[in-house]
């Protein structure tokens, strides 16, 4: 199965890529013009590589249009350097010296891959080629028929070739794969039968029953993954996720040493569920709270692009009914020109004609400056509106906040005084529950339980004050960089638009100047 040639191993540099490209392009006219002026690799959609005795697979980046690309018969040691190929239909890599499948992840739209004549013993690392319809594996070292099995995830594949691998001489070969790809209709070339398929079902019933119970649960499994990553998205577009439970309440004891200590003093254990009970439900309204505050904000961005498009697409409508008038008269205009014998009548109409060219350009770009000025007042609009519910999510937000904060500074007051309570206990001997040797550590004298109580309580607010900054940050940076694309997003259509107005008045210009009067007159 290796390819070894004699000559030196080629890379895969700019004069290879342009030599390929500009033998394999357009023959026709506009094919040659297109070489003289040359051809931008991020055109080119197929691309023909084989035989040049390639190693390494390189400097493809630029070719983000390709669809097909064929570097068949080199000696190719490692799929690599296919990342931006992310159009790709097609991939033929036979017959080189592959020994793993890799480096496909973001070939998602790829239907048909060759692998054939290489040296690969596992099939694996496919699972992003969701679109994969024809799968070609002949002559490499597959060995195991659990290969198989993999390649039930890929519900497209029709067609797969294994012949000459170990695999194939399997007695059972074409049953198992009939029996567990039971989709598949063009096996090592033949098209499979009904009948077969009907027989390699029964034969492998059990296991196949068996086989799709683990893949049920196994999808049911990614299904609720995936609904929960969704879950978590919408929350942190929300900037509250986490805040529907316990999650910031355990926060601020995961890391509180001295907290823990404290929790095992009498009467604290009631304390402390009490106040987490309380703490938990502030965090449930500013979730909900934050949830109401997400789908209106969402609702006046929806309200504010269609606003945006409606008004583009009506002034895009005058502007199409100006230029189809205009193009009517330019037709007529030009006809008349040409027509024309006498100089003076000529040039008089020349003149007539250049003032309706202008006229054209002052209305389009009137039209554009009317846009603009609505877009703005739009925009502008948008921006207090924006602002304004940003501001009150985050006002109400740090006034829920404050809450959480009163209730740690009542929770601190009831612990310290708990804890007070025993120290004066323990030196006048009436202590009678058992304390942890590092709990009873604390009550040494009145300023160690004193610190201990302030530490716990240092460490809760500095979590509450962490979250609600990080919340407000993110809010306000959501914000800011909202607007400041929208402001970009229009300055970039205003300038194309202005770009296409001078395009093509300088066209309908150009075919002006180029009726010269002394070729009217001949």
């Amino acid at each position: 199965m290796n390819r070894l040639y004699d000559m030196e191993p080629r890379v895969m540099d700019d004069d290879m890529l342009k030599l390929a490209v500009g033998e394999q392009g357009p023959r026709e006219e506009a094919g040659q013009l297109a070489k003289q002026e040359g051809i931008l690799f991020k055109d080119v959609v197929s691309l023909q590589l084989d035989f040049q005795n390639i190693l390494r697979i390189d400097n493809l980046w630029q070719f983000e249009s390709l669809q097909k690309l064929q570097l068949d018969n080199n000696i190719i040691e490692k799929i690599e350097g296919l990342e931006n190929l992310t159009r790709l239909v097609w991939l033929d890599l036979s017959f080189n010296n592959i020994e793993a499948i890799e480096g496909l992840d973001t070939l998602v739209n790829l239907e048909d891959l060759s692998l054939f004549n290489n040296r690969i013993s596992k099939i694996d690392s496919l699972d992003a080629l969701v679109k994969l319809q024809v799968l070609s594996l002949g002559n490499n070292h597959i060995g195991n028929m659990m290969n198989i099995i993999y390649l039930r995830r890929f519900k497209a594949l029709r067609t797969l070739s294994l012949s000459g691998n170990p695999v194939a001489e399997d007695e059972d070969y074409k049953m198992f794969i009939c029996a567990y790809l039971p989709d598949l209709v063009y096996l090592d070339f033949r098209r499979l039968d009904d009948h077969m398929k009907e027989l390699a079902e029964m034969k492998h019933q059990y296991s196949i029953d068996e086989l799709k119970h683990r893949e049920n649960l196994m999808q049911a499994r990614l299904e609720d993954e995936q609904a929960r990553r969704e879950e978590l998205e919408e929350h942190k577009a929300a900037f509250v996720e986490q805040l529907n439970g316990t999650f910031l309440f355990d926060s601020m004891y995961a890391e509180d040493v001295e907290g823990s200590k404290l929790s095992h003093l009498p009467g604290v254990g009631e304390l402390l569920e009490a106040y987490k009970d309380k703490f938990v439900i502030i965090c449930l309204n500013i979730f909900e709270y934050g949830l109401k505050q997400q789908e209106k904000r969402k609702a006046e961005l929806d309200t504010f692009m269609e606003c945006v498009q409606e008004a583009i697409q009506e002034n895009q409508e005058q502007g199409k009914l100006k230029i189809a008038k205009f193009e009517e008269k330019h037709l007529l205009s030009l006809n008349a020109i040409r027509e024309e014998s006498e100089l003076s009548s000529i040039e008089t109409k020349i003149v007539e004609y250049s003032e309706d060219i202008t006229e054209l350009f002052n209305v389009l770009m009137t039209l554009e400056m009317q846009l603009v000025e609505q877009l703005e007042e739009t925009i502008n609009m948008f921006e207090r509106n924006i602002i304004d519910l940003v501001g009150l999510f985050v006002e109400n937000v740090q006034s829920l906040m404050a809450q959480c904060r009163d209730l740690e500074n009542h929770h601190h007051e009831k612990l310290l005084e708990i804890a007070i309570n025993i120290l004066e206990k323990i030196v006048k001997g009436e202590m009678d529950e058992d304390l942890p040797d590092d709990v009873r550590s604390l009550f040494v004298d009145k300023d160690t339980i004193v610190n201990a109580v302030g530490a716990s309580h240092d460490i809760h607010l500095l979590k509450i004050d962490n979250r609600e900054d990080e919340l407000v940050t993110r809010v306000n940076s959501w914000c800011t960089h909202l607007l400041d694309k929208i402001h970009k997003d229009e300055i970039m259509r205003n300038r194309k638009r202005v770009k296409e107005i001078n395009q093509y008045v300088d066209h309908v210009q150009s075919e002006l100047d180029s009726l010269e009067c002394g070729d009217l007159l001949d």
